[in-house]
């Protein structure tokens, strides 16, 4: 599997399937991944993480990983807004116009 770019090598070495344990592995790294399987998965099947699939006893990794993609915005590009929702777009100091 090609990662195009994106930072998901742990991702890309799990078989097509992959279990939890395999998968929490790869998202936070082994000191977390009992954690992340406990108390995180949990909310994030919530919000839409994909489920496991009974007959290949996994979660399908190019789901995990396009679920990521979307809950950190990768595939829509990154946009920083203020709290008010007004966009922000950072300009170097020297470019900068006061007001």
């Amino acid at each position: 599997m090609s990662n195009n770019g994106l930072p998901f090598k742990a991702l890309d070495a799990l078989p097509l399937f992959a279990s939890d344990q395999e998968i929490a592995v790869a998202v936070v790294g082994r000191k977390h991944a009992t954690h992340w399987r406990q108390s995180v998965l949990p909310e994030l099947e919530r919000i839409g993480f994909p489920v496991a699939d009974t007959a290949h006893l996994g979660r399908a990794v190019p789901l995990v990983r396009k679920f990521y993609e979307t809950y950190f915005g990768i595939t829509a590009g990154f946009a920083m807004a203020k709290p008010s929702g007004e966009k922000k777009t950072w300009a170097p100091k020297r470019q900068r116009k006061t007001s």
